[in-house]
């Protein structure tokens, strides 16, 4: 059975102590907010050090992280799987739908939409991929929300500014929460006309890798009600075939 590594652990805590920080710290300073012996810190820190990801200064020998960690993470972003699911997620529903499929996950109290595949028609809804959809307007959000505990999802509403986006954009939190919660129950979550005028949207959610992510498409309002049962059969279809449990 894996067991947890403590240097591993000391380490990761390190750049989690900068991060809160903001500031150049010693290696007193180090040890008091690790709560560690000066001695071990010393250690961790001149290990960390020699492996460029802190450097010291000369005169007051305090430290301070590299760029180096930011490069290793932008690398490992770059070739993220996520980006690949997601992206082969969005075309297995539009190929069945034709219509402008999105892939997102929570980022914070908004959708970051990480895939999109839009459609061929000439009546569509196109957003790019790094769009930030709010939760309280868009299906995916509800969808993702839906995925929390209830007082998770309220509080992130409650955190989110609740603007109408249109005329049909409901701005208030309980209704929101009745809405997610009537999802939650039959698997599937819709927003009519109240991201972009005119345009309905559908989505489904679940986890991947533990974290929430949905897909949902979008299209003229008309022909998403008219093409409801379809739409939702093909979201579904590859949702189950993706994630985890809703």
């Amino acid at each position: 059975m894996p067991t947890v590594i403590p240097a591993a652990s000391r380490a990761m805590a390190v750049f989690e102590v900068f991060a809160r920080e903001k500031r150049e710290l010693s290696n007193s300073d180090m040890a008091r907010l690790l709560s560690l012996p000066e001695s071990s810190t010393s250690d961790l820190l001149h290990t960390l050090h020699s492996l460029g990801y802190l450097m010291r200064t000369s005169r007051t020998r305090r430290f301070y992280p590299t760029g180096r960690l930011f490069e290793v993470a932008r690398q490992i972003a770059e070739n993220d799987p996520l980006s690949t699911v997601a992206q082969e997620a969005v075309e297995q529903v539009s190929a069945r739908t034709n219509e402008s499929v999105f892939f997102g996950v929570l980022d914070s109290n908004a959708v970051k939409v990480v895939a999109v595949q839009a459609s061929r028609l000439p009546l569509r809804y196109i957003i790019e991929v790094g769009y930030r959809a709010s939760l309280h307007a868009s299906a995916l959000g509800k969808g993702l929300l839906g995925l929390l505990p209830p007082e998770e999802a309220r509080a992130a509403l409650e955190k989110s500014p609740l603007r109408a986006v249109t005329e049909h954009t409901i701005v208030d939190a309980d209704v929101l929460m009745d809405q997610i919660a009537q999802g939650r129950e039959r698997g599937w979550y819709e927003a009519h006309e109240e991201g972009s005028e005119g345009v309905d949207g559908l989505a489904v959610a679940g986890w991947l890798g533990g974290q929430p992510a949905g897909i949902s498409l979008a299209g003229p309002a008309e022909r998403m009600r008219k093409n409801h049962e379809a739409y939702l059969a093909a979201l579904m279809e590859v949702r189950d075939g993706l994630m985890g449990e809703r």
